[in-house]
């Protein structure tokens, strides 16, 4: 007997969908059966990204201000007729990796990037209310917006990112929705490919540095996101999973 799509009848909104895990984790979503609202700037060409995709509603609007937030809820309330996935991924980035020692940048960069993921998934949260399997899931900063020497910055991200899904979640499991992370590792997305081409040893830092002995793809990550947004995942709220070819174990 063919097994359901894992997904399937989930309506879900997924954010910096144009390029990269963004885009990685719409097409892993749609392949398993899901209704997506994918969502992108102006300038990011994500209205002609999946015109082949039936259940792919490609839009443009910011998740960084009230107005857009407002927007992308609406639509996926009007387009899906409910929602049950919010996918928060992240359009903030350094404009260059950041080491240890820029602490004024991080914190920035920390305080958007935060501010938008609380901020989508708030206003989401009356809506997911509604789900019989309410989901919100957040994706960390890449390996590559930090330095060879921003390891402790990086894991700062990350801890900025687990205090926000621990408030969300404890806000959200009275209504029946969970709420996780993935803090990936260095993963190979567009933006990561110009980074690590620029600075080769930092590229060679993160593949020695990681017990599998490669730079991860975006898919890897879509893979993770697609196991939390599914059943197999009800019990599981207020964590996180890493998706970092195990640079942890080997002492990155």
């Amino acid at each position: 007997m063919t097994e359901a799509p894992r997904l399937f009848g989930t309506r879900a909104i997924v954010t910096s969908a144009a390029d990269g895990i963004g885009e990685a984790i719409v097409r892993v979503f749609a392949n398993q059966g899901a209704e997506i609202v994918a969502v992108d700037s102006p300038d990011s060409g994500i209205e002609s990204k999946f015109r082949s995709l039936k259940n792919v509603r490609a839009i443009t609007a910011s998740v960084q201000d009230a107005k857009g937030v407002s927007q992308v809820v609406r639509e996926a309330e009007t387009t899906l007729g409910g929602l049950d996935v919010i996918v928060n991924n992240g359009l903030i980035q350094p404009k260059t990796p950041l080491s240890d020692d820029d602490t004024a940048e991080l914190d920035v960069l920390l305080e958007r990037r935060i501010g938008s993921y609380s901020m989508l998934a708030r206003s989401a949260l009356p809506y997911l209310e509604k789900s019989p399997a309410g989901r919100i899931i957040s994706v960390g900063c890449l390996r590559s917006a930090f330095t060879i020497d921003g390891a402790r910055a990086y894991r700062r991200s990350e801890q900025a990112l687990a205090e926000l899904t621990a408030s969300l979640a404890e806000d959200g499991g009275p209504l029946g929705t969970n709420v996780t992370y993935v803090q990936p590792g260095a993963i190979m997305t567009p933006a990561s490919r110009r980074v690590l081409n620029a600075d080769k040893a930092l590229r060679d830092h993160c593949i020695r540095n990681s017990a599998a002995g490669r730079v991860g793809e975006p898919v890897d990550v879509a893979k993770a996101v697609c196991f939390l947004a599914s059943d197999d995942s009800v019990f599981i709220t207020a964590t996180g999973i890493l998706v970092d070819g195990g640079a942890r174990a080997a002492k990155a």
